[in-house]
């Protein structure tokens, strides 16, 4: 039977809002973020991409050809080049927007719960948040729980760090984390937040043409990864290239930092690394580990230990202080 006209019904419907610092102070939604960029031009992609990194062809683990999916939503593959459009593809054209964020922004209107662009900007270029030579190491490529779900390519930290042994190798991208929890540490906007995991949505609403194809796709992921693994983590911005993709005007030997983007297709502000190798002095390990030490709780909005049983004792005293870095380079 259908309803009456003017009849109100109720609908269950499942509320989930980004887990802002504040939700009551974040009043505008928005995508502004500081992140890595993973775009890499492609003759398979919009011929108007930038490259931003060659360390990866993130068309390894993409469908093109819909060997596998069924469908996409109308963005199509947001990342190998991007979309072409017609002929070469029927999905809405658009460049390579390849990313991974570690700070979402929101806006740049402090009233909105956002950070006036300059603020981030002077922040960024003062030296008061260490930027390392970033290397990272794609982990895997999973399908989130969104219903159809969102394909992503993952860039976890695969083992637990040693807190206690100065020479242990870091794990593979440990500088995402390290980047992530000073941002944090600095900027109280209410708005700010992470989107989930480190990663790069490669694709969103995937329709498998079946479960063999899907069981394919991720056995053909999978093989791309191992490949990748034996190489280990690489450097990404090895152009190297500014934030519109043309080469840096004063480049140096280490080059592979972040960016600033107002949202996925607009990055605006490179970062250089400031924070430069090696990483196995003490003094050098020891800030790190202070902020590898801790992760942001986005359920309770605030730090928990990091899931390591032992820390050392001038770690501990670092994070007691409340500022990891002034501490340890005091000490």
């Amino acid at each position: 039977l259908h309803p009456a006209i003017g009849e109100q019904h109720t609908y269950p419907v499942r509320i989930t809002m980004p887990p802002v610092l504040n939700p009551q102070l974040s009043k505008v939604d928005g995508l502004a973020f500081l992140g890595l960029s993973l775009c890499r031009k492609s003759d398979e992609g919009h011929p108007d991409s930038i490259t931003h990194q060659t360390a990866f062809d993130l068309n390894e683990v993409i469908d093109r050809k819909y060997e596998y999916l069924a469908s996409t939503n109308d963005d199509g593959w947001l990342v190998g080049g991007g979309e072409p459009g017609p002929p070469k593809s029927y999905k809405l054209p658009a460049k390579d927007s390849a990313h991974v964020e570690i700070m979402r922004i929101g806006t740049y209107n402090p009233a909105w719960g956002g950070i006036e662009e300059k603020e981030i900007v002077d922040v960024m270029r003062s030296g008061k948040i260490l930027i390392p030579q970033i290397e990272v190491l794609p982990t895997a490529v999973v399908a989130n729980p969104d219903k159809p779900p969102e394909l992503e390519i993952r860039f976890d930290m695969p083992t637990a760090v040693d807190f206690n042994d100065m020479k242990a190798p870091l794990p593979h991208n440990w500088q995402l984390r390290f980047i992530h929890n000073q941002l944090f540490k600095h900027f109280q906007n209410p708005s700010r937040f992470c989107p989930g995991a480190f990663h790069s949505t490669i694709v969103r609403k995937a329709e498998f043409r079946s479960e063999k194809h899907r069981e394919a796709y991720f056995a053909k992921c999978a093989a791309v990864l191992q490949r990748w693994a034996i190489d280990g983590p690489k450097s990404l911005n090895n152009g190297p290239w500014d934030a519109d993709g043309e080469p840096l005007k004063n480049p140096s030997e280490h080059n592979s930092g972040i960016y600033l983007f107002t949202d996925r297709t607009k990055v605006t502000h490179f970062f250089a690394p400031n924070f430069l190798p090696p990483y196995d002095t003490e003094d050098k390990r020891q800030i790190i580990l202070s902020f590898l030490a801790e992760e942001w709780d986005e359920k309770t909005l605030s730090w928990k230990k990091a899931p390591e049983k032992s820390f050392s004792t001038k770690i501990m005293e670092a994070l007691d202080c409340g500022n990891p870095i002034e501490k340890l380079m005091a000490s």
